[in-house]
């Protein structure tokens, strides 16, 4: 892969984006990549940012207990059931955005930016490693709702799908009713370990506006949906006074020793969840050995999710919003746990 360079960036109605632009930086991306939204204005109005309280409710600052940590969270809805987000390295919150907007009316959503991401803000934002990324999300779970939770369904997308998984295998969340594993596989993705400082040097790095950066990432980087990118690619850049440019928020590159750590070990780590499981895949050959014998063992519900990138909830919102709705359905999920019919009202789909 060559690396894109801000330069290639065309203006609309100069033709397709160089070669290098139309593949796939995302640093955990699948192998098949549908085709990228066609682009046909002159004006940069369609790379404008979107402001997040047009598909969340409200934006939170959960501070923890006696520590400097302060993350930020959004959240949707008022009824139903808790769907706890966690977004993939290098993303944040925002990226569920669009999703929370399908999902509030039959679902309280909740997506936080992890540690080193987007608003959050903690002693140490480079400390990326897995025990401490769990920690975290524990931490901030028991911060926002006591020792009493509501029903809650965790979420997780790459990065965020392994913490979601040591999450749900500590068996310290009451009232734990589901996983959800968005596209991340250990096989797969301890394979592609020894080429992601390539990747990631290969992305665009800085960005002259936020509609740049926005323009870069449909044509060139992680996302396929417009809409979506305008939502959530601002929250993951920063500005460089001196550059005079924006640039990614979060240093991935000076966090390679953790990287082993996100997906060692996870697949039977997944199996071992003593939860509902579904895992949401952007491309068919993805299972490693231990999965694909825990799937014919009916451990956990897999589903391919067709013309996507990697980003399923950005590029597929409302198709992934359907999966998550479905998947509580399905199990009688209701806003304080397992719903058994003839005991108590069953919640409405």
């Amino acid at each position: 892969m060559e690396p894109v360079l801000l330069s290639s960036l065309q203006e609309e109605g100069e033709g397709e984006p160089a070669a290098a632009a139309g593949e796939d930086s995302s640093a955990f991306s699948a192998a098949a990549v549908p085709p990228r939204p066609a682009t046909h204005s002159h004006s940069l109005h369609k790379y404008a940012p979107l402001d997040w309280s047009a598909y969340f409710d409200e934006e939170r600052r959960v501070a923890i207990p006696d520590t400097d940590d302060v993350f930020n969270v959004y959240t949707a809805g008022s009824e139903g059931p808790v769907v706890f987000c966690l977004h993939g390295g290098g993303y944040s919150g925002l990226s569920f955005a669009l999703a929370a907007s399908h999902m509030k009316d039959k679902a309280r959503v909740v997506a936080m930016d992890l540690r080193g991401h987007g608003k959050s803000t903690t002693s140490n934002d480079l400390d990326l490693s897995i025990e401490t990324l769990t920690n975290d999300v524990i931490a901030v779970i028991r911060t926002m709702y006591g020792a009493s939770p509501p029903a809650i369904i965790l979420v997780g997308h790459s990065m965020g799908g392994s913490v979601a998984v040591h999450v749900a295998a500590r068996k310290e969340i009451r009232n734990l009713h589901g996983l959800v594993v968005i596209d991340v596989v250990e096989g797969t993705a301890m394979a592609s370990l020894v080429h992601m400082q390539k990747i990631l040097s290969n992305r665009a790095q800085h960005f002259p506006s936020i509609e740049k950066a926005i323009e870069w990432s449909v044509k060139g980087g992680p996302l396929r949906n417009i809409e979506s990118a305008r939502v959530s690619i601002p929250s993951t850049l920063k500005y460089d006074e001196s550059r005079e440019c924006y640039t990614y928020r979060t240093p991935l590159e000076q966090t390679e020793k953790y990287w082993k750590g996100w997906y060692e070990g996870l697949s039977d780590k997944f199996l071992s969840c003593p939860v509902q499981k579904i895992l949401l895949l952007a491309g068919t050959d993805r299972l490693d050995r231990a999965l694909t014998i825990g799937q014919m063992q009916g451990k956990f519900q897999m589903v391919v999710v067709r013309h996507t990138g990697h980003a399923i909830q950005e590029d597929v919102p409302e198709e992934f919003a359907s999966h998550i709705l479905n998947f509580i359905s399905r199990n009688k999920i209701g806003p304080n746990g397992v719903e058994i019919p003839g005991l108590i009202k069953k919640w409405g789909h």
